[in-house]
Order: structure tokens, then C-alpha cells, then sequence
């Protein structure tokens, strides 16, 4: 059976490198200003130390970030340090703004 493109599983407990992409719910601009850009970047550095994944390049933007990644089998899954991050961030984000329910991430992708 072959991957549907539209919808790629995410084989992110493989070791190796991966260029990853998250992207807001409807590309809302919830870190739109120093503080929040420096909240989401210190969370994304800490989570990939904490799980074990070496960050060679990143960006984070108001309203989605990009990073590459690599592990050598010694991190934990890629796409729980992302949930984590997804989770953490929304709700700091949501604090600050208080809106505790409002959806902030949509989907992220990866290429290995």
C-alpha cells in the first residue's frame, strides 16, 4: 500500500535528518511581536535538547516556523517533542491573550 500524498503519515521515530514546518490555524499571527517569537524559538531549542534531536538551522515566524533536524537514534520521537511544543506554546500564547480555548496550531509537515 502506498502513501496518499494528502494526507503523508509521519515516520518521525526513524533516526536521520528531517526538515519540519508548523504552520497556525489559519495562518493567525499568534507571535506577532519580540516576546512571543522568543517564547516559541527558547521552547523549540529546549524541547529538541530535552528529546534528543540536533537543530542545524531554524526560523520562527508569526505564524509558522521552519527547522532541520537530525538524530541518531538516540532521540525521542520528533512528532512528540513537536506535539509538546504545540501544546506548550498554545497555551502561553493563549494566556497572554486570554483566550484558553482557542485552537493556535493547525498541522506541521516533515521531509526526511
Amino acid at each position: 500500500m502506498s502513501d496518499w500524498p494528502h494526507a503523508p503519515l509521519h515516520r518521525l521515530d526513524e533516526a536521520g535528518a528531517y526538515f519540519v514546518t508548523g504552520a497556525t490555524y489559519r495562518k493567525a499571527h499568534h507571535f506577532r511581536d519580540r516576546q512571543r517569537l522568543t517564547m516559541l524559538q527558547a521552547h523549540l531549542l529546549s524541547l529538541a535538547r530535552d528529546y534528543g534531536w540536533h537543530l542545524q538551522a531554524w526560523a520562527v515566524f508569526s505564524n509558522h516556523y521552519h527547522f532541520v533536524a537530525w538524530s541518531d537514534s538516540g532521540g525521542q520521537s520528533l512528532s512528540a517533542l513537536i506535539r509538546r511544543l504545540h501544546s506548550i506554546t498554545a497555551r502561553e500564547v493563549n494566556q497572554l491573550d486570554g483566550t484558553p480555548a482557542r485552537r493556535v496550531w493547525f498541522q506541521y509537515w516533515e521531509t526526511p
